[in-house]
């Protein structure tokens, strides 16, 4: 053969194979990694999520940035929203280290938020779900900005529904609210876990936002497939502020109000318990206040690995009659 055809021939498969490898790259897929046990690989969850299985560019070069964005809320004795506070006012430890450097401290009071309303439509919740489904009502009017914010709804009894998507449209969102009606089991772990998975995981989004649940329920879980742990775990790695509002009126401590604590203390968000049902409506105004009062601190942390682990977040106010909420900590990417 000629030496030319044999240069020609030599070049012409080199280039297949260059073409061939860029062909069998990984796209970014969506994965079931986060999802419990019982659950990995069902199409069970929030019934009108929507699966993202797009591949992405194959130029795209994603690079991890090792910073943390920690969002808190100082208060004073009176649980009052403390002002005008500066980065020497508290001490940020990682891992129960300083971080290496303070990138970032401000004030933020207008991000845009992003809000999920778990609505607890079981039998357990009949006698006010009335009342509470116009609370929550009149909670998004106030707090919704059109083309700024955009809340979801989703109703769960023994499985979890989406009764509107994400959207700025109050008149939307009350129609998915009075949607809801009472029956059925309580299946609040599954509630929260899918939630953050299939709404509040992966957010795209070019400029800093908040991310919360509201949550209406007893904290009285009994058909999940969930646990506790992995619902507070999925909230941490979603970033997301769980506020909770419970609708046990009997005046008694309930095992599900140690539930709705935990979660809100794990997330850095509060737990509220109205007895009166005047008080639903004060408890929505709070959280109002507190979403739109929160500092954030950016750091790189100590030591830092990219592996996956745990890693516990504590923020201390210098003046010890201040109360700090943050979430608990976050879990590092995996290399």
């Amino acid at each position: 053969m000629a030496p030319k055809t044999m240069k020609f021939l030599s070049s012409k498969l080199g280039a297949i194979l260059f073409v061939l490898a860029l062909v069998q790259l990984p796209g970014r897929a969506q994965s079931n990694s986060y999802l419990p046990a019982s659950r990995a690989g069902s199409s069970e969850g929030l019934t009108a999520a929507h699966d993202s299985t797009e591949e992405a560019p194959l130029t795209t070069i994603t690079k991890r940035v090792n910073e943390v964005s920690v969002l808190f809320t100082a208060t004073d004795k009176h649980g009052k929203f403390v002002k005008h506070l500066g980065e020497s006012d508290f001490q940020v430890l990682d891992d129960h280290k300083p971080p290496q450097s303070i990138v970032d401290f401000r004030s933020e009071t207008d991000l845009p938020l992003r809000l999920g309303l778990l609505v607890d439509s079981s039998g357990s919740v009949t006698s006010r779900f009335g009342f509470e489904q116009q609370a929550a009502t009149q909670f998004l009017e106030q707090i919704l900005r059109p083309g700024f914010d955009q809340a979801f709804v989703v109703g769960f009894n023994n499985k979890s529904q989406i009764t509107q998507d994400f959207t700025d449209q109050v008149a939307a969102l009350s129609h998915g609210i009075e949607r809801l009606q009472p029956s059925g089991g309580t299946a609040l772990y599954d509630a929260i876990f899918h939630a953050c998975h299939n709404k509040l995981l992966n957010i795209s989004h070019e400029h800093p936002i908040r991310k919360a649940l509201i949550v209406l329920s007893d904290g009285e879980d009994n058909q999940s497939y969930a646990t506790l742990r992995e619902a507070i775990d999925m909230a941490q790695r979603a970033e997301v502020i769980i506020y909770a509002i419970s609708t046990d009126d009997s005046g008694l401590v309930m095992r599900g109000d140690g539930v709705l604590e935990k979660l809100a203390d794990a997330t850095g968000g509060r737990a509220f318990f109205p007895f009166k049902v005047k008080d639903i409506t004060k408890s929505f105004g709070a959280i109002e206040d507190e979403l739109r009062s929160q500092y954030i601190v950016a750091y790189k942390p100590a030591a830092f690995e990219n592996d996956g682990r745990y890693r516990s977040i504590e923020i201390i106010a210098a003046n010890k009659n201040l109360h700090v909420r943050s979430r608990k900590g976050y879990y590092a990417p995996r290399q």
